[in-house]
């Protein structure tokens, strides 16, 4: 089960990093809206401009902790949950602006993943 955490914690870690740090002027499909990129996206879910630095700083110092929860297992549960809350505000968001269910898969498939490293974590 520890291999199966620590695998997932890896692959949220770098699907947060590579979204906000990487792709976060360029459009994807899975953006919200018809959004081109991540600023557009929070205008289209109606957040004000703030909210985008604060969910970002919040999704990379969590990715942070899953990396370093590899050898430091204390911060593995709260950056977890932390991103379970956000990837349920990312499905919520998809909801509200009605989007088809494809473009909520990333949001979905991270929070399954952190809900296998918050159990693991329990450990």
């Amino acid at each position: 089960m520890r291999t199966v955490v620590s695998i997932s914690q890896i692959i949220v870690a770098i699907g947060l990093l590579n979204v906000w740090l990487l792709r976060s002027r360029q459009g994807t499909a899975y953006r919200g809206g018809h959004a081109e990129n991540m600023q557009e996206e929070f205008a289209v879910y109606g957040l004000p401009g703030w909210s985008m630095w604060v969910v970002g700083f919040s999704k990379v110092g969590a990715a942070i902790c899953l990396i370093a929860g590899l050898w430091f297992h204390i911060l593995v549960l709260p950056a977890a949950l932390l991103v379970c809350a956000l990837m349920l505000g990312a499905l919520a968001m998809h909801v509200k602006v009605r989007d088809p269910l494809g473009k909520s898969m990333p949001a979905l498939a991270i929070l399954v993943c952190a809900v296998i490293i918050s159990l693991g974590s329990l450990r």
